[in-house]
């Protein structure tokens, strides 16, 4: 699977569900034997790699925001500051 295909999927699970945990992305994955895609931060944990979050991005730049506090991706909303990182 490439980036571009993982990030379609992690965009269909946004516009499905409203919203996407960073957990449930590397757990589908690993159980798709995906792991080249993900990578190891500093805490020794499994995170979305830099490829798949540059071609997540490009699917919505403007219309997906990331709550850094609960380690997840929602749809943007009219209350959302400008940028991607949103505060809950």
């Amino acid at each position: 699977m490439s980036a571009t295909a993982a990030a379609q999927w992690m965009q269909a699970q946004v516009d499905r569900h409203g919203c996407l945990y960073q957990d449930d992305v590397v757990d589908y994955l690993v159980k798709s034997g995906q792991e080249d895609l993900l990578r190891e931060n500093a805490d020794g944990n499994l995170v979305v790699g830099t490829p798949l979050l540059n071609a997540f991005r490009k699917l919505n730049a403007e219309t997906v925001v990331w709550v850094k506090s609960d380690f997840y991706w929602r749809t943007r909303v009219a209350e959302d500051e400008p940028g991607r990182e949103a505060r809950g």
